[in-house]
């Protein structure tokens, strides 16, 4: 039996609810549908395992974070193809299902080293006080489908440094990613300090309502997430949330396209385009519009999309029926709207997997719906502008917030473009790139609340001030 097999084999249940490969159509695996009871233990078996775990002390819950990276280094391969499987990324070519693996590892270790001392607020004639911060308590985790790993290790990793335990809800596309991964994490963390409830929209909700819960990290859609707080409401539970992008990038008359294109392709196209902080609309100038087109043409025409665990592939499918009938319907309103298609737009009429060709369509206007809705796959508008003005108003002209970039040869211009853009980040001739290091939200409807950090971690714990 190999590794791969050995830890299916160890999380799914024979008689759960099936599980299809996207690029397939064939079973992967079974998984358990928990009930609302069995979510109502988890949390108080985490509650009860939490005053321990939070006297532990950092050094001693970084320990056990750098156990934990570890552990998933030790399964990489099994965890990359159990990935590649459920959510259809290539497991090795290009930012996949490796890559993502990986950044588990990364964000483990980040979070355990990033120092968190109290902060000295006030020290003189008149006394001291200090800012320390302290275990929320039992922290409730639910994920996406698009980086099932990855965006789950987010929410853990700065979660348990900080001395709280979690209660982990994986989207129901892709329980078995993030049932496998908790299984390899909890061979290195303590009993109950992390637990894992699969199941749908029903155990969501409970999860948000429960009073046991003490904060809630989201990432998903803006409409979810409206949702969430609507039902954290009564319970007052702190909430972190991550919510749509349709992301902004500028590029500016000064960029050389050939220089610039593989970068664009990538922040628009990185896991098919299923990234809430991936490139999403592209504004370009007139001056270089033709250049940037063809130039983007030209690296989509060396970019395979196939099946994941297919060595030349580098893009997969969509992860399910319901995003590629968006993506779907979003291009032939571009084409409906005089958008000229540059490549792509064509599906396959009979194909196994939800494949959609990578598509970039040019000449459209700012008000189409491929421009002005979150298209969430592998379809990029490409607007043409003259006036910058006009660019930075079309790039902040919709109710979202999460990224941006510019793009420039002259590094100070880019800079003042970027400050004048509405974003949580906006990155510079890059887009999407981000670090454990340096702290990432969004604003607008893009969500409140800070990832990555010392910013993360104060996020995940509360402030105390201590006096004297």
């Amino acid at each position: 039996m190999s590794a791969y097999q050995e830890l299916l084999s160890a999380i799914e249940n024979p008689a759960g609810r099936e599980i299809l490969d996207p690029a397939t159509g064939e079973l992967v695996g079974k998984v358990h549908e928990s009930t609302v009871a069995e979510l109502n233990q988890a949390i108080e078996a985490a509650r009860a395992a939490q005053p321990e775990w939070a006297a532990s002390g950092h050094a001693k819950r970084s320990e056990f974070l750098h156990r934990a990276a570890d552990a998933v280094e030790a399964n990489a391969e099994a965890l990359a193809e159990l990935l590649s499987r459920e959510q259809g990324k290539p497991i090795k070519n290009g930012p996949n299902a490796a890559f993502e693996v990986g950044a588990c590892a990364a964000w483990l270790r980040a979070n355990a080293d990033t120092p968190m001392e109290p902060e000295v607020l006030v020290d003189d004639e008149s006394g001291k006080a200090e800012l320390h911060y302290m275990p929320l308590g039992v922290v409730g985790a639910i994920g996406p489908w698009n980086w099932p790993m990855m965006i789950t290790v987010w929410q853990v990793a700065a979660s348990l440094r900080m001395g709280s335990t979690v209660v982990v809800k994986p989207s129901e596309y892709t329980p078995l990613s993030v049932l496998g991964l908790i299984h390899v994490l909890n061979q290195a963390l303590p009993s109950d300090v992390l637990h894992v409830v699969p199941g749908g929209g029903e155990i969501g909700q409970a999860l948000t309502e429960h009073d046991g819960i003490d904060k809630i990290m989201f990432t998903g859609s803006t409409k979810t997430g409206q949702a969430i707080m609507r039902s954290a409401a009564d319970g007052l539970a702190r909430l972190t949330l991550e919510l749509g992008g349709n992301d902004a990038g500028v590029v500016l008359p000064d960029v050389d396209a050939q220089k610039i294109a593989g970068d664009l392709f990538w922040g628009a196209f990185i896991n098919t385009g299923q990234t809430c902080a991936a490139l999403k609309r592209l504004y370009v100038h007139e001056d270089v519009y033709d250049d940037v087109c063809d130039a983007l043409v030209a690296v989509a025409q060396q970019m395979p999309m196939g099946n994941g665990r297919e060595e030349q592939n580098v893009l997969g499918p969509l992860q399910n029926k319901q995003q590629y009938d968006i993506v779907a319907g979003l291009v032939e309103d571009a084409k409906n709207g005089g958008g000229r298609v540059l490549i792509g737009g064509d599906p396959e009429a009979e194909q196994a997997g939800y494949f959609y060709p990578t598509t970039l369509v040019a000449d459209l206007p700012n008000d189409n719906p491929l421009v002005a809705q979150e298209q969430f796959g592998p379809a990029l508008p490409i607007i043409k502008y003259s006036d910058l003005d006009e660019a930075i108003a079309m790039a902040n002209g919709l109710d979202v917030g999460l990224g941006a970039s510019v793009w420039s040869s002259d590094p100070d211009t880019a800079v003042e473009v970027a400050q004048r853009i509405e974003a949580g980040t906006v990155w510079i001739n890059k887009h999407g790139a981000v670090d454990p290091r340096v702290p990432f939200g969004g604003i607008k409807s893009s969500g409140y609340g800070l990832e990555f950090g010392v910013e993360g971690l104060k996020s995940v714990a509360a402030p105390k001030v201590i006096s004297r």
